[in-house]
C-alpha cells in the first residue's frame, strides 16, 4: 500500500500485469489499451453505489455477484466487524468454539424453516454444496446404504465451481470442459416456466415436471442420495423461475422414495424472493439448506449448511465406529464472518426489510412491464427482488441470437457508460439490486437496460 493515489488507467495496468480474474476471458481486457471490455478499479462504495479511481460512480444492479444486501461499506456492519477484529479474528474450530458462531447458529435455526437443528460452517457457496453432497452420501453409508452414490439435479441448474458442486450443475458453459473429472448426476427436467407449452401455466409446468421426476425416482431412488435444487429461481442458468408447488411436490417425493432434499438457497435466501427463504413459499423444510452470499451482507466469505437432528444422529457414535464427518476448512466458523452475519440478520430484525423489498419489487415490475411487448424480448419474469429480461432474435419462435454476437455484453458496456453495473447472463439481462436501492435508482437501472437493449439488438 505504498503507492500514491492512482487513476483507473494506472490501476488497470498494474492489475493486468499479474492478476487472473474469475469468469473472464482475460483477452477481453487488452493491456495495450485496446480493450474491448474495460477493467474498472473500484476504490470505495456508498450504499448501492461503487466509485472508481477516477471518481466515476456505478449503480450496483447485481449486488456485486448477489452478495450485498444493505449497501457497500454499511456503517452498522462495518462497526460490528471492527469491534470483533479487536477481540478475536480467528481460532481453530475443531475442539474450540466462540460466541459469534454459537449465536449465529441459534439465530439461523430460529429464522429458517422448522425442523432444521444443526449448523455446519464452511467458507463459500460452493464449499457448502460440497458439504451437503458429502454429508448426504455419508449419511446413507452410515445407515448401511452404500449403494446410494448418485444425485439428481435439475436441467439448467448451477451450484458452484468446485468439482462436486459442478458435478450437480447443468450449465454447459461451466461444466463441459471439466466433464471428464466430474460425477454424473441424473437430470430431472426443470420446472422452468419459460419452457412451458403454449398456454400452460407455471403451476401446470411444475405438475408435469414432478411427474417426470417421479418416473426418474422410480427407476433410480435405490441408488440416489439426494435431489438438489435452487428453490424458485435457477440463477446462473439464466434466472429461470418456477412455481412453488414444485417444491412441495419435491418434498413429498423425497419422503416417499427415501432420498434427501438439498435446497441451495445460496443466491435466493435472505429475502431475495419475497420471503426470508424461498422454501417458505411452499411451506417445506429440506433435509439440507445451503446458505451463503447475503448471509454476511456482502462483507466476508461465509457459508452454512443446516440439517436435521436425524441426519446428525447418523454420525454421532463412539470414535471406533468410524462414522464422524471429517470434512474441514481452515476458516470454518471464522469469528469475523460470524459476527458480520449476526449484524446482517439483526438488520432484518430491526428494520422492515421485507416490506420495503415488496414495494421496490412492485415498482421494478411496473417499470419492466412495457418491455413485454418489445420485438426482441421473449420474456420478462420476476420473483421478488430478482427480475430478468430474455433477449431473442425472433420473438415469435424464441430463436436466440448467436452466442458469438455477445448481445448481452453490449448491454453491460452501455451500462458502464451510463454509470450502471448490469452484468447479463448471456443474453438474459437481470436485476438483483441491494435492498437499500431507491425507487429512483431502480428507474436508472431500468432506463439504462432499456437503452442498452435498443443498442444491443440493432444490427
Amino acid at each position: 500500500m505504498n503507492h500514491p493515489a492512482s487513476s483507473n488507467a494506472a490501476l488497470a495496468a498494474r492489475d493486468l500485469k499479474h492478476l487472473w480474474h474469475p469468469c473472464t476471458q482475460m483477452h477481453d481486457h487488452d493491456i495495450a489499451g485496446q480493450a474491448s471490455v474495460p477493467m474498472v478499479p473500484i476504490v470505495r462504495g456508498e450504499g448501492a453505489w461503487l466509485i472508481d479511481a477516477d471518481g466515476r460512480r456505478y449503480l450496483d444492479g447485481i449486488s456485486s455477484w448477489w452478495t450485498n444486501l444493505f449497501g457497500h461499506a454499511n456503517p452498522r456492519i462495518a462497526a460490528a466487524l471492527a469491534e470483533q477484529a479487536g477481540s478475536l479474528e480467528h481460532v481453530i474450530f475443531a475442539g474450540f468454539t466462540h460466541e459469534p458462531a454459537i449465536e449465529l447458529a441459534e439465530e439461523l435455526l430460529r429464522i429458517t424453516p422448522p425442523g432444521l437443528d444443526r449448523v455446519f460452517y464452511a467458507d463459500n457457496g460452493s464449499a457448502a454444496i460440497e458439504v451437503a453432497l458429502k454429508m448426504s452420501f455419508h449419511y446413507w453409508l452410515n445407515q448401511g446404504h452404500g449403494e446410494k452414490t448418485r444425485f439428481i439435479a435439475l436441467t439448467g441448474s448451477y451450484h458452484g465451481e468446485t468439482l462436486g458442486a459442478l458435478s450437480v450443475s447443468d450449465v454447459a458453459l461451466y461444466r463441459k470442459t471439466y466433464a471428464p473429472l466430474l460425477l454424473t448426476p441424473f437430470l430431472a427436467p426443470s420446472p422452468d416456466a419459460y419452457e412451458g407449452e403454449p398456454g400452460e401455466s407455471a403451476e401446470q409446468v411444475a405438475t408435469r415436471r414432478l411427474a417426470e421426476l417421479r418416473a426418474l425416482l422410480e427407476r433410480h431412488a435405490h441408488e440416489t442420495c439426494a435431489v438438489i435444487v435452487e428453490p424458485l429461481v435457477q440463477c446462473a442458468g439464466g434466472m429461470r423461475m418456477y412455481h412453488p408447488s414444485y417444491l412441495s411436490g419435491l418434498r413429498a417425493l423425497c419422503d416417499e422414495f427415501a432420498v434427501h432434499f438439498i435446497a441451495d438457497e445460496i443466491a435466493v435466501g435472505f429475502a431475495r424472493t419475497g420471503t426470508m427463504f424461498a422454501c417458505e413459499q411452499a411451506n417445506v423444510t429440506p433435509d439440507f439448506m445451503c446458505l451463503s452470499k447475503g448471509l454476511t451482507g456482502g462483507f466476508l466469505p461465509l457459508s452454512a449448511v443446516l440439517t436435521t437432528a436425524g441426519i446428525y444422529a447418523a454420525f454421532y457414535a463412539e470414535h471406533r465406529a468410524g462414522k464422524a464427518f471429517l470434512h474441514s476448512h481452515s476458516y470454518t466458523g471464522n469469528p469475523l464472518a460470524c459476527r458480520v452475519a449476526l449484524e446482517t440478520l439483526a438488520i432484518f430484525r430491526d428494520e422492515p426489510v421485507l416490506e420495503r423489498n415488496r414495494a421496490l419489487a412492485a415498482h421494478l415490475d411496473r417499470r419492466l412491464a412495457p418491455l413485454r411487448s418489445h420485438p426482441h424480448v421473449a420474456d420478462v419474469r420476476q420473483t421478488g427482488m430478482i427480475a430478468a429480461i430474455e433477449l431473442v432474435a425472433d420473438k415469435a419462435t424464441r430463436r436466440p441470437f448467436p452466442a458469438t454476437d455477445r448481445r448481452g455484453l453490449r448491454v453491460y458496456l452501455h451500462g458502464l457508460q451510463q454509470g450502471v453495473l448490469l452484468r447479463p447472463l448471456g443474453d438474459v439481462i437481470y436485476f438483483m439490486p441491494p435492498y437499500v436501492t431507491t425507487a429512483q435508482e431502480i428507474d436508472l437501472l431500468v432506463d439504462s437496460a432499456i437503452s442498452g437493449i435498443e443498442l444491443a439488438v440493432a444490427g
